[in-house]
């Protein structure tokens, strides 16, 4: 085989459709008089290959091309109804859409990137050569929508204008999939060919549901064609899997960021918030975490709201670090969510005048949606991802069937929210000052610590620790979670990690804008520092305050105390910063507590991330030698004050 055909576009391949000619020839015959005048009026021959090709070898009864006019976004919702892929709930515009029992989260194990002999690819991924691809996609999308309705969305990764917005088709033959698109991203049908013109580039994504089969599910594939910047999905429904312009094109983004931008532009998984200050000031603030680690808390305990789960972000012209949100809407998880450390999203949720998408939630007899940890009375019977639940109710093992699924979700237009910021559809992007890092780590970080140039900020983000969640379906566990972006990274992780060295420390961005890099967590429990309770030390509102410490320190407005593994904040900037965020007193007994350091442990957690590092190709030295220099700087602070030194020790 030559390198031509190692290399062929798959869709393209199995298609036929070579030429602009030929794809409107297709048109005419699968489309009506009003679908095909709307394909028409694109003039894109990359483009309509793309849809042409599509709809050659996956055969619908109906194109339906979607504009993004009400007209539009209503006939999807009644496909969604009629097709029973989403039903009414009590509320209205509130609908419920159920996977299948066995599909509520990504399907790690059933998800490669398509990759020739000689290309990298990431360590933590699968990969599949393309000959084996193409029979993939050829077996199970061949004649797969044959009596569905195709429907065509053509959207925006980011605000239109914006240098790092990515182009991007969704094809798919689930109306909840493109009702998910329609609340998610911006359909810019009227300017997508401009956008791509302007950028140079789109993505392309193609999914059917097939009969959505339990059965199915073990040939259920995500197929990623970095290549051609194109991703497969079918046989599967959880958004996680089907929505491909979220994780999917998330991944596309990363290898542009890695490998055409490398030090000027980064596509992390993150949030995007602003923290007011003293003066009505406003901070903009990027976050990472792995999905279920408080990432959307975090995003919702901002001032000003932007975005929960993605950013792209660049140095701008002006010195500056630019963040957008590619999104516009969110898909949030819902176990734990109360109106105690999520009352914005509560009100939402629990209000009227609202559209949200609920999935695999309990469902009770008034048609109202019920999820774990959401502090309200629960009800004795309902209808759930497994079918009718009750109170009690246990499984063919004997283990009790949980009210809802830990993955449960929520998709909903970001405008829904008070505090959705206009800056989010600003193209310029937020001035970006604090970048936070956070996993579930129960027993080794304190709350917030800050790194104390960039190259430790980035050693932070690498440093991760999680326990894994139910957001992957078959992961158990504790494990490493780098940048809580790892699962999306095409490449390998040196490379992914030079481009992270090479961006924040960049000469390009000014003093004034030199970012905090800092680590967050939530999840230290009592157990980990002497007591007896696996609870938390602190509560899930604290985060305001940890915020807003942050949001001072990016000002040089507080003091701190200097640690090996960053900087500490001070007991007398915490403790007012408590009562005038949250009301809430703060003692030092807590203080304590939280921001000893505990060596052993953090010992134990560095020689991990050495170890697991040194299996991987091409890892900076860097990382090593921060590594190597920390546990050095606490096994001296061990020696000399023992394996638990208080942050008053470290301040005298």
């Amino acid at each position: 085989m030559n390198e031509i055909q190692k290399d062929i576009d798959i869709i393209t391949e199995l298609g036929g459709v070579n030429s602009e000619d030929k794809a409107m020839a297709v048109f005419r015959q699968y489309l009506d008089d009003t679908q095909l005048a709307r394909i028409s009026r694109l003039k894109h021959p990359e483009v309509l290959k793309k849809i042409a090709n599509t709809v050659v070898l996956c055969n619908p009864e109906r194109v339906f091309i979607n504009t993004g006019s009400e007209a539009d976004k209503e006939f999807i919702r009644l496909l969604a109804l009629t097709k029973k892929e989403e039903a009414s709930l009590a509320m209205e515009g509130h609908t419920i859409h159920f996977d299948l029992a066995g599909e509520q989260g990504r399907i790690i194990d059933r998800t490669f990137y398509i990759a020739g002999p000689s290309d990298d690819v990431s360590s933590l991924a699968n990969r599949m050569d393309r000959p084996a691809a193409l029979e993939e996609v050829r077996s199970n999308l061949k004649n797969i929508m044959q009596s569905k309705t195709m429907v065509v969305g053509f959207y925006i990764r980011g605000p239109k204008g914006s240098p790092v917005s990515n182009p991007a088709l969704e094809i798919t033959s689930s109306a909840y999939v493109s009702h998910s698109a329609e609340l998610l991203y911006r359909n810019v049908y009227e300017d997508f060919e401009n956008e791509i013109e302007r950028l140079g580039y789109f993505f392309t994504n193609i999914h059917s549901e097939g009969q959505n089969r339990p059965e199915d599910l073990p040939n259920a594939r995500v197929l990623m064609d970095r290549k051609h910047q194109t991703t497969y999905s079918f046989k599967c429904t959880y958004a996680g899997n089907t929505l491909l312009l979220k994780k999917g094109n998330h991944r596309f983004a990363v290898d542009k960021a890695v490998y055409q931008n490398p030090g000027r532009e980064l596509a992390e998984h993150m949030f995007i918030t602003g923290i007011h200050g003293p003066g009505n000031r406003v901070t903009w603030f990027a976050g990472a975490a792995p999905s279920g680690c408080g990432k959307t808390t975090t995003a919702m305990a901002g001032d000003e709201f932007i975005g929960d789960d993605l950013a792209q972000i660049w140095i701008a012209d002006d010195g500056s670090i630019r963040s957008i949100n590619p999104e516009c809407g969110i898909f949030g998880i819902v176990e734990d969510v109360n109106m105690d450390g999520d009352p914005l999203l509560m009100k939402i949720l629990r209000q009227p005048g609202h559209e949200v998408i609920w999935s695999n939630v309990l469902i009770d007899e008034e048609k109202i949606p019920h999820w774990a940890g959401n502090n309200e009375p629960l009800p004795e019977k309902g209808y759930n991802f497994q079918g009718d639940w009750f109170k009690g109710k246990t499984d063919k093992n004997g283990k009790p069937v949980p009210l809802s699924h830990p993955n449960s979700r929520c998709t909903l237009s970001s405008s829904c929210f008070s505090t959705y910021s206009r800056e989010a559809d600003n193209p310029k992007g937020a001035l970006t000052r604090v970048f936070t890092y956070s996993g579930r780590d129960s027993d080794t970080m304190p709350p917030v610590r800050v790194a104390k140039n960039s190259d430790e900020g980035v050693v932070i983000g690498a440093c991760i620790v999680s326990a894994a969640t139910a957001t992957e379906v078959g992961a158990t566990g504790v494990k490493r979670a780098p940048w809580a972006n790892a699962p999306f990274i095409p490449g390998a992780l040196g490379d992914y990690m030079e481009a992270q060295f090479k961006f924040f420390g960049s000469e390009k961005i000014k003093k004034e804008y030199k970012p905090v890099m800092a680590g967050l967590n939530y999840f230290l429990t009592g157990q980990a520092r002497g007591g007896t309770s696996p609870g938390l030390i602190g509560e899930k509102r604290d985060v305001k305050v940890w915020l807003a410490w942050l949001e001072r320190y990016s000002h040089n407005e507080v003091g701190h105390i200097s640690t090996p593994i960053g900087n500490l904040p001070l007991y007398e900037d915490l403790k007012p910063l408590f009562k005038a965020i949250i009301d809430k007193d703060y003692t030092k007994e807590i203080y304590l507590k939280q921001f000893s350091l505990y060596i052993d442990p953090v010992i134990k957690r560095i020689d991990l991330q050495k170890e697991a590092y040194s299996k991987e190709k091409g890892i900076p030295a860097v990382l090593f030698d921060i590594l190597h220099h920390q546990k050095n700087e606490l096994l001296l602070l061990k020696e000399k004050h023992g394996s638990i030194v208080s942050p008053d020790r470290l301040a005298g």
